[in-house]
């Protein structure tokens, strides 16, 4: 599965970003992905986790974000974003989007991962 994410860019705080990310590759690759994810990482910090979202559309948020960002899926166009609204400068980082999968190898093991799309860089001035 690739996963390509867009949507980055400079914004003044107080001010919005909608960030996407779609997901490629064959069907069963596609239909094995449960969670999708955004992380982010600023620097000199750890990836954390911003929010996630399940195929049926249950939603996470981290704390410090709750209420300012909005997880969406659209499963048939295997696309997920993240509407990031009152942006802080401490939301600045680079963002990633990840997607976790559970298939079957053709040996009949099950396999649990996470993809990772490229991160994409959101500043907020202050």
């Amino acid at each position: 599965v690739q996963l390509q994410a867009s949507g980055g860019g400079l914004v003044q705080a107080g001010g919005s970003l909608r960030l996407s990310c779609a997901a490629s590759g064959s069907i069963s690759s596609i239909n094995s992905i449960r969670v999708m994810e955004w992380y982010r990482q600023a620097p000199g910090k750890q990836r954390e986790l911003v929010a996630d979202i399940s195929r049926g559309g249950s939603t996470k948020y981290a704390e410090s974000v709750k209420g300012r960002f909005t997880i969406s899926r659209d499963n048939a166009k295997n696309t997920v974003s993240l509407q990031m609204n009152s942006l802080k400068s401490d939301d600045t980082a680079v963002y990633y989007c990840a997607a976790d999968y559970v298939e079957t190898s053709p040996s009949g093991e099950i396999v649990a991962g996470r993809h990772w799309g490229q991160g994409t860089q959101v500043t907020v001035s202050s």
